[in-house]
């Protein structure tokens, strides 16, 4: 047991020898004058930091930058006719309050007194017949067959005159 004691206390003695007692230490001392002759007490205030304002994205449904823009041709475009107005005197239907997109052809009816066409939307199955009208263009219902529902659409075509579209509705066939 006694070689280790001794080795402890020999690596002990070597590592006290090696403390030679000059005190080396003159950044800490400077550091620690500098801290005493500042002024106690005096904190610096937090900087203001502005609040946060809020950004809502309102360009969503307009054209994406990466496509390239559409080009009007305005000397091609479908003229109007002063000729062709939509009847404003007319009692309005109730399927005419409705965007004509929002519509789609479930199936056909027909019976001694004509063809019926199934038109889904506007929040259930519609029966419409040739002559009703439909949409908020003024769609008026002129042909109904087995796959799909012609409607013609009176819109202003931007120079004070009105123009006839011809759309369809077609059949939605359960896949």
């Amino acid at each position: 047991m006694r070689p280790p004691r001794l080795l402890f206390i020999v690596t002990v003695l070597i590592s006290l020898a090696g403390c030679d007692g000059n005190d080396n230490f003159t950044d800490l001392t400077g550091f620690m004058d500098d801290a005493r002759a500042r002024p106690s007490g005096t904190i610096e205030p937090l900087p203001k930091f502005r609040p946060y304002e809020v950004f809502t994205y309102n360009a969503a449904s307009l054209r994406s930058p990466f496509q390239p823009p559409l080009k009007i041709d305005r000397v091609n475009r479908p003229k109007g006719s002063r000729l062709v107005k939509p009847d404003e005197a007319r009692p309005r239907q109730f399927l005419e309050g409705f965007n004509i997109e929002s519509f789609e052809m479930v199936g056909t009816m027909a019976n001694d007194s004509g063809t019926f066409a199934l038109l889904k939307g506007a929040g259930g199955v519609h029966r419409v017949k040739v002559g009703d009208y439909l949409g908020r263009n003024n769609g008026r219902i002129i042909s109904i067959n087995e796959s799909q529902v012609d409607v013609v659409e009176i819109v202003p075509d931007g120079e004070g005159a009105w123009l006839e579209r011809p759309r369809s509705i077609s059949l939605k066939e359960r896949s």
